[in-house]
């Protein structure tokens, strides 16, 4: 079985910055990549950033390119998103995914094996 735990939410003004956590453990716990998705009250699940463990390749939805950064510890099995100049549209429940295997689009949340229970990020204007 494998765990996946998310911590850093909470309640910030808009311009400011958090950082969420996710850290992985289980038996053999190794995966392709980790994601965050996040989903809004009536909106679908919908994918932020996702990293490779493999080189360190990073994705972003475009709407958060160049204020959320995605980066991972390998050894610790801890993946995280910092997140910068937070706007009332970034509130959601955020999401860590974990793909044991690459299967094509990554922006897909069937493509991804497991999933932490999430952590509220409420933006306020």
């Amino acid at each position: 079985q494998v765990q996946l735990v998310e911590s850093g939410g909470g309640l910030v003004q808009a311009g400011g910055s958090l950082i969420l956590s996710c850290a992985a453990s289980g038996r053999t716990f190794s995966s392709y990549a980790m994601g965050w998705f996040r989903q809004a009250p009536g909106k679908e699940r919908e994918f932020v950033a996702r990293i490779r463990w493999s080189g360190g390749a990073t994705n972003y939805l475009y709407s958060v390119e160049g204020r959320f950064t995605i980066s991972g510890d390998n050894a610790r099995n801890t993946v995280y998103l910092q997140m910068n100049s937070l706007k009332p549209e970034d509130t959601a429940l955020y999401y860590c995914a974990a793909a044991l295997f690459p299967r094509g689009a990554f922006n897909l949340p069937s493509k991804y094996d497991y999933w932490g229970q999430g952590t509220q990020v409420t933006v306020s204007s």
